[in-house]
């Protein structure tokens, strides 16, 4: 489904004539990350239960680049407990970011949808390293034990991106599901509009897009 979301984006942002780059990795530079960034990210990762040295990203990947901003969207896993509790780190806080309270509220109320989307192995295991880090993860589904380390995982690099985008100067939009728009007189959910947009919808969401950034 987050292939069908960013594609009909993808022709969204063509049709409205945007400079932009599609599926970019952006190489991550270690040495932008400065003590206090590293105190966070230290919180966060033993917050979620991480164990052993600081892992860190060699590369971000982002679903689209304009100028200097990056777009991500984020598929209904990534709001659960354990990526609010990357949410209520001091980075937050001190840093100021587009959706972070909104993305607060969504992961209170949304969990159950991340549950639905999220119980396979490959993602409420995560890869390999998702176990060496956080350990082993309980029965899918179960949260009363270790829970899910591929969750973990994802909450940790969603907490390392929001910050190295920062210090290497981009602007980071967040993109999720529960997002709602106006048309026809209603709020509809984003992903809902995506699925088969008018026109005129597209239009809308565009100029969305486009306000966005300012």
């Amino acid at each position: 489904m987050s292939q069908l979301m960013t594609r009909q984006l993808d022709l969204i942002l063509k049709e409205g004539g945007a400079d932009y780059e599609w599926e970019v990795s952006i190489p991550v530079e270690s040495n932008y990350l400065d003590k206090k960034g590293k105190v966070w990210l230290e919180e966060i990762f033993e917050d979620l239960g991480g164990k052993g040295n600081l892992p860190l990203l060699e590369k971000m990947k982002f679903d689209f680049k304009l100028n200097r901003f990056l777009i991500l969207w984020d598929t209904e896993v990534h709001f659960n407990r354990y990526r609010l509790i990357s949410l209520r780190s001091e980075l937050y806080s001190e840093m100021s970011f587009f959706f972070d309270q909104a993305y607060k509220r969504l992961c209170r109320s949304q969990e159950k949808e991340a549950v639905k989307a999220g119980l396979q192995a490959r993602v409420w295991e995560g890869p390999p390293i998702a176990q060496r880090l956080f350990g082993p993860s309980s029965e899918p589904g179960d949260f009363s034990g270790n829970g899910s380390t591929g969750w973990k995982l994802q909450a940790y690099n969603d907490a390392q991106i929001d910050l190295l985008t920062r210090l290497h100067g981009y602007k980071l939009i967040r993109l999720c599901p529960f997002e709602t728009l106006m048309t026809g007189g209603s709020l509809k959910r984003l992903d809902q509009l995506l699925i088969n947009p008018k026109d005129e919808q597209k239009q809308m969401i565009f100029n969305w897009l486009m306000r966005k950034m300012g």
